[in-house]
């Protein structure tokens, strides 16, 4: 089982409120260094801390990560984003492929660009950030993209285990960060996220059901789809 005692570790989307978790547990844990990836990188007072320039949905770009990082033993695909209008009729396009680009196309490219890397170390990991959205369309493309992050993480559970690489997906609802600032429902502390994926991480966990929300979602799975969606009912048939 991958543990992060003596590991090397890229977070993507390390300036964000998650992000920045995600680093600072990883050193408490033990992590002999993190790539600290974002778009613009920023200064960290902690020489086991090496900032990377990372722009998930650029191909020359994830290149010169792979090519700066070459010890990474431990992926956590963090970086994400999400549009205020969120609806697959009214997003424009060009909004709606930059979603797909950032939270599924992005994280696919970057496991694929590292897996290699991944392979070298004997012992790996890949951490996927989810949602509970992934099981429910309550946003268009947002939801659409983590249902695709979701599946694909599902693939390369099983195309990555032969080399040692072990792939964990968290689902969570709402996070107490600034991409839910507008949000008025409860919200899970970020500190809390990472602590409980890092723990099934180092427990060989495949999924991480981080709060009721999720677990609700995941269990609505198996009833019909109009109690997934009560809207349905308003336009049902006579």
């Amino acid at each position: 089982m991958p543990q992060l005692s003596g590991a090397v570790v890229l977070v993507t989307g390390a300036n964000g409120g998650l992000g920045r978790h995600f680093v600072e547990q990883a050193l408490a844990r033990g992590a002999a260094k993190v790539y600290a990836a974002a778009r613009r990188p920023q200064e960290w007072n902690e020489s086991r801390v090496i900032p990377l320039a990372l722009d998930v949905t650029d191909p020359a770009s994830i290149r010169a990560a792979v090519a700066q990082a070459p010890d990474v033993t431990v992926l956590i695909n963090n970086a994400g984003i999400a549009v205020e209008s969120d609806t697959l009729l009214a997003l424009p396009d060009e909004e709606f492929r930059n979603v797909m680009e950032t939270n599924f196309f992005g994280p696919v490219a970057l496991t694929k660009a590292f897996a290699p890397v991944l392979a070298a170390s004997g012992t790996s990991a890949v951490l996927n950030i989810h949602s509970a959205l992934s099981w429910i369309a309550l946003t268009g493309a947002y939801s659409a993209s983590k249902a695709a992050l979701w599946s694909a993480t599902n693939s390369f559970r099983v195309e990555l285990a032969p080399q040692g690489t072990h792939v964990t997906g968290v689902h969570v609802g709402y996070i107490d960060t600034a991409m839910a600032k507008g949000v008025d429902a409860p919200k899970t502390a970020p500190e809390e996220v990472v602590r409980k994926s890092f723990d099934a991480l180092e427990q060989g966990d495949y999924e991480v059901i981080v709060d009721d929300i999720s677990a609700g979602v995941k269990l609505g799975l198996s009833g019909a789809i109009s109690d997934l969606y009560p809207a349905l009912a308003a336009n049902a048939p006579a």
